[in-house]
């Protein structure tokens, strides 16, 4: 049993987390991680209405009767998703864990607070890390360069990022980026996290609702399989290397800007890619760790595997190195 502060205060079992992915995180995959004693999170946003994410939270409920959370991303747009209603059916649904990213999360603390809901930020950078321990926030999420998705701006790799993050913070810390294995974990431990968060290694699963195609893309590619998209514009994205991300690349390199790429990146067009199979019909995420992974295992299969490894490395190979 690898107890940690993350584990303690969240009542998990295990220091595994499945982050909130978009398209990805939904009942059967959250239920599936928190059954195996990780943590799951619920994506609310790949829910159409907060009608549809109460009914999610009721699916999960139906398939574990272990801890799980939603994750709420909160982003600018032009036509925003109902914020405040989706909060509201988090709370209402009797949540208690909630996962949140994008935008400083500070309007939204003191109901969370109010219903009991233990509250993760997920971060880019210490200083914003920093800044969600000020404003109240019970953990964060700290994502290096390696990641899937949003790495941020400041290109800094876990390995640095994670320690100068636990040098930092008080509050507990969840590596996130470039973790698949028992090695990761164990590392992130060292480093000083209280936890890891996985995401394309928990969306190569059997459990997770993605196209079967996309699993075995994921088995295929290597650490080279990815592409830094919106680098232009401040808003990096790391995705998987395919049609799609390499013109995206292309059109960025000489000199467009977002509206010549907007076709290119909807999300509609990502979610084909996911539901259909169709590994060109548009852009989606994946991390650098596609480099270790090479099966689909049940989420049961992963966690256990991975926490008994952990534990041989820790009390085998470490402990030979100490005289």
């Amino acid at each position: 049993m690898l107890r940690t502060r993350f584990t303690e205060l969240f009542g998990v079992e295990h220091p595994i987390v499945q982050g909130g992915m978009m398209w990805v995180g939904r009942a059967p995959l959250v239920a599936a991680v928190a059954n195996a004693g990780g943590l799951g999170f619920i994506t609310a946003l790949t829910q159409p209405t907060p009608d549809e994410l109460r009914r999610e939270i009721e699916r999960t409920r139906e398939l574990t009767d272990k801890p799980f959370g939603v994750n709420l991303t909160i982003l600018p747009s032009i036509n925003p998703p109902p914020y405040e209603e989706y909060s509201r059916a988090i709370i209402e649904s009797g949540v208690k864990i909630v996962e949140t990213a994008g935008a400083n999360p500070e309007p939204f603390l003191p109901a969370y607070r109010e219903a009991g809901i233990k509250v993760l930020h997920k971060c880019t950078s210490v200083r914003h890390a920093l800044k969600a321990q000020r404003i109240g926030v019970d953990g964060v999420s700290i994502d290096g360069f390696e990641c899937a998705g949003h790495p941020g701006e400041d290109d800094v790799p876990g390995l640095i990022l994670i320690p100068a993050a636990a040098k930092a913070l008080d509050i507990p810390i969840i590596a996130s980026g470039g973790i698949a294995d028992a090695r990761g974990l164990v590392a992130a431990l060292a480093l000083g996290a209280d936890g890891v968060n996985m995401g394309t290694r928990f969306m190569c699963t059997q459990e997770s609702g993605v196209h079967q195609k996309v699993k075995e893309q994921i088995v295929a590619n290597s650490e080279r399989s990815t592409q830094l998209i919106f680098r232009t514009m401040n808003n990096t994205a790391r995705v998987a290397d395919n049609e799609v991300s390499r013109k995206v690349v292309e059109i960025e390199r000489s000199g467009g800007v977002f509206e010549d790429v907007r076709d290119l990146v909807a999300g509609a067009r990502g979610r084909r890619v996911f539901e259909d199979g169709d590994m060109n019909a548009g852009i989606w995420s994946a991390g650098q760790v596609q480099g270790l992974i090479d099966d689909i295992p049940t989420c049961g299969e992963l966690v256990s595997r991975i926490v008994a490894e952990a534990e041989a490395l820790i009390n085998d190979r470490l402990a030979s190195f100490v005289a």
